[in-house]
């Protein structure tokens, strides 16, 4: 039987090992840099499931993924409290009039807008709109379904935020104004995820919103101009509502945020683009 001492002795050394090991895995983890993307809510899953592959193969980066929109992406890079910005949309000259023309560009993947309805809009026959249709209800002079070839009901006109990259685009290609305003709009929602929400939850509204969000069916994808939203439609351009979709920096990337920019262009990051819905380069 080990004596007093000769126990206590041991216990020490083993509490001391363990602090060892700890310290050393405390560094390790420190040891990390963290590559910081913020932004748009399109990009977003597509970032979420490029960062979990890379921070998953490589111990030099930790990839942090948020979102808040394009515009909050700009404006996080150029003040320094992202490394990244994910953007549905290209920088604008107000943005670079605000924070300098030193916004770098780099193509990860292709998206689409999709005009979606709810199922049961859908179901009753509104299955394709033409530009003008849209317009006039998102402008406030449609705002019944009946009059579009739906049911006699009125219509539930759901929008995204100011700053967001997907209403800049929609509000353009329909609206013919990015800055348009759109009086038949009810609600605003501050995400593509929102706009979802809006529409499986009601039986008569009207959004728009990234492709891979209405891929699975829980929405009526309409078709716009006799032109249905598929990936091939998307790429070609025959879609009118296709769009790129990019990783911003402000000035050079430094070499983690450039290794993770590299690894979502690569093929690694392009076959995650087309397991989350988005359109490969």
């Amino acid at each position: 039987m080990p004596s007093p001492v000769n126990a206590t002795r041991k216990l020490i050394s083993a509490l001391i090992i363990a602090l060892i090991v700890g310290a050393i895995g405390t560094s390790l983890v420190m040891a990390k840099e963290t590559v910081r993307v913020s932004g748009s809510t399109t990009v977003l899953p597509l970032a979420e499931g490029g960062a979990e592959a890379f921070n998953g193969e490589q111990s030099d980066f930790q990839v942090l993924i948020t979102g808040g929109g394009t515009g909050v992406g700009m404006k996080n890079i150029a003040e320094g409290n992202s490394d990244i910005a994910m953007a549905s949309r290209e920088v604008t000259p107000d943005e670079k009039s605000s924070f300098g023309d030193k916004f770098q560009e780099n193509l990860v993947g292709y998206d689409g807008i999709v005009i979606g309805v709810s199922k049961q809009i859908y179901d009753a026959g509104v299955t394709a709109l033409r530009k003008d249709q849209v317009k006039k209800i998102y402008s406030g002079e449609t705002t019944n379904w009946q009059d579009v070839g739906g049911p006699d009901s009125e219509i539930l006109v759901v929008a995204r935020e100011q700053g967001s990259g997907t209403r800049d685009t929609f509000n353009e290609d329909i609206m013919n104004d990015k800055k348009a305003e759109t009086p038949g709009v009810n609600t605003v929602a501050g995400s593509n995820a929102e706009i979802r929400t809006a529409l499986t939850g009601s039986n008569k509204a009207i959004g728009y919103l990234g492709f891979s969000y209405a891929e699975d069916g829980a929405v009526g994808a309409i078709s716009l101009d006799g032109v249905t939203p598929t990936a091939e439609t998307i790429k070609d351009g025959s879609y009118e509502l296709a769009r790129k979709l990019y990783f911003y920096t402000f000035g050079d990337a430094k070499p983690s945020a450039q290794a993770f920019i590299d690894f979502m262009k690569g093929p690694k990051g392009q076959k995650v683009a087309e397991e989350y819905g988005f359109v490969p380069l």
